[in-house]
């Protein structure tokens, strides 16, 4: 493949063709729908986790709604009420009324237990309302995150995955409906355990067809060895621009030098598994510049999972790569659209780092006559490196 690429511009990014278009296993076969069980007394929940115990994998799906609260500055605010919790296991999905019963504690015997998979389809909101209510998730599988992986973020909806791996249409006419109101009409309840039982079979028919991904995708307690600096960013909860953290680590003696900076930035790419926390990652080595780091990123252009592959290319394009320009061009054959886009973004990222003339938007001078001053991107870049942060972490770096 040559190492020339046309130029991409704006209008071709329109041109991208949507969807997946690599191949997918052959449907599978639901399972028999197992016992529904309706939980809202203590003892009723005691029995159920006697079950969920038992298993090795428990699929969960939280159903909740929007509550208005009203600080004592009278300034309303809208937070998450859990209503519904239903655990799906082999052959029973326990549906527990988390309104009547004020005290879930009993559920921690399943949840926290390191030794047992929790499956959910979307963790995020799942999570923190389940937090809410004391159960914090010790061990877990966010398979809408392993569906993105493989097919793309516009692919990996429940919806989307069952008529992929099932050929079954889900209905989600009761999304939306009120279920804090009791008692739940059994339509209600039947709708909310379906939601659990088809994440557990979505599970089996990844783990038969997409193990390796699927683990890439396992949560634990366990923490990753990067640097102190580093992990807020992973977590996406750093407060701080990455200038400001690097200058930070600095006055604590976290960091030394420039080299080190580079050098903790490839100990954790070399380290890190979990496909959302290398994006983060490379975002924040494009962030920093580390352009030292770009045979590294080139390796990851080959990731298992497509996020990855499509941090990659953008982090490429804007580190100004021209050296992984044919092994970026090469994702514009790749199956899954994000990673297409992503190569024609990059591309035309490193089209514009070639010193094209680009006219500057014109400014007006004190005496009201307006100027413009034509530029190359190269000087364009190297003005805007001097008065920017770069400059200024180079400068405290030196010190």
């Amino acid at each position: 493949m040559s190492d020339k690429v046309p130029l991409v511009g704006p209008e071709d990014l329109d041109n991208v063709q949507p969807g997946y278009l690599g191949t997918t296993p052959p449907p599978g076969i639901m399972p028999h729908k197992g016992q529904r069980i309706w939980v809202d007394h203590p003892e009723q929940l005691l029995a159920a986790v006697e079950v969920l115990k038992a298993a090795r994998v428990v699929a969960i799906d939280a159903e909740f709604t929007q509550v208005r609260s009203h600080t004592q500055n009278k300034v309303a605010s809208t937070v998450p009420r859990l209503a519904l919790l239903q655990l799906a296991v082999d052959n029973y999905c326990f549906v527990v009324d988390t309104l009547r019963l004020g005290d879930l504690t009993p559920l921690l015997e399943v949840v926290g237990d390191p030794a047992i998979a929790v499956l959910l389809h979307g963790a995020g909101a799942d999570l923190r309302v389940m937090a809410e209510r004391g159960l914090s998730v010790a061990h877990y599988y966010d398979l809408e995150a392993t569906c993105r992986s493989i097919f793309g973020q516009h692919e990996s909806s429940l919806a989307a995955m069952l008529l992929r791996a099932f050929n079954i249409h889900l209905d989600k006419s009761l999304q939306r409906t009120d279920w804090t109101r009791r008692p739940l009409p059994p339509a209600m309840i039947a709708y909310a355990a379906r939601d659990a039982e088809v994440t557990l079979a979505l599970y089996y028919w990844l783990k038969q067809y997409y193990p390796d991904i699927l683990h890439l995708h396992e949560n634990t307690e366990q923490a990753d060895k990067v640097a102190a600096w580093i992990e807020p960013f992973l977590r996406g909860t750093s407060l701080l621009s990455p200038e400001m953290a690097v200058l930070e680590a600095k006055e604590q003696g976290l960091i030394h030098n420039k080299a080190q900076i580079a050098a903790d930035c490839r100990s954790a790419l070399a380290s890190l598994v979990h496909p959302m926390r290398r994006n983060r990652l490379l975002r924040l080595i494009a962030d920093l510049s580390l352009k030292q780091l770009t045979p590294d990123i080139i390796d990851s252009l080959h990731a298992v999972t497509s996020e990855e592959r499509a941090g990659s290319a953008r982090t490429l394009g804007r580190l100004a790569a021209q050296s992984a320009r044919a092994e970026i061009s090469q994702l514009l054959q790749d199956p899954v659209y994000d990673v297409r886009k992503a190569a024609h973004t990059a591309l035309r990222n490193l089209d514009n780092k070639d010193g094209r003339v680009h006219r500057a938007a014109p400014t007006r001078s004190p005496d009201g006559t307006r100027k413009w001053v034509i530029e190359t991107e190269k000087q364009a870049s190297e003005a805007e490196d001097d008065k920017g942060w770069k400059a200024r972490l180079r400068a405290m770096m030196d010190s």
